[in-house]
């Protein structure tokens, strides 16, 4: 039974545009990020560490497909990269130096 699964599951895969997978990876990075830094509306508090993590993993994402994104994709998952960086700075009592927040290695300084 399993063997069938896997199976449809690549058929489904094989289908399925690189671009989508990406922006689909993305945005996944991008909602758990949104949790961990605090912005769901359950009130849960979020956990830095954990924030930290994932936005240094969606800026990696981004930044290394970009160029096969294309600026139609990438600019919005930009945007949401920056929006999440600026809501960790706020939210951390502990102030990065410029340069040194989430993900900024890989998309330079965010004010």
């Amino acid at each position: 039974m399993s063997e069938d699964f896997e199976a449809q599951a690549m058929r489904e895969l094989e289908d399925v545009p690189a671009v989508e997978i990406i922006t689909a990876t993305a945005v996944h990075l991008m909602s758990a990020a949104a949790v961990q830094v605090g912005l769901a509306e359950n009130g849960y508090k979020g956990d830095l560490d954990e924030a930290r993590k994932l936005i240094n993993s969606l800026a990696g994402l981004i930044t290394a497909s970009a160029a096969d994104l294309g600026d139609h994709h990438a600019r919005p998952l930009r945007d949401g990269l920056r929006s999440l960086q600026l809501a960790f700075r706020e939210a951390s009592i502990i102030k990065d130096e410029p340069g040194q927040g989430p993900g900024e290695k890989y998309t330079g300084p965010v004010n």
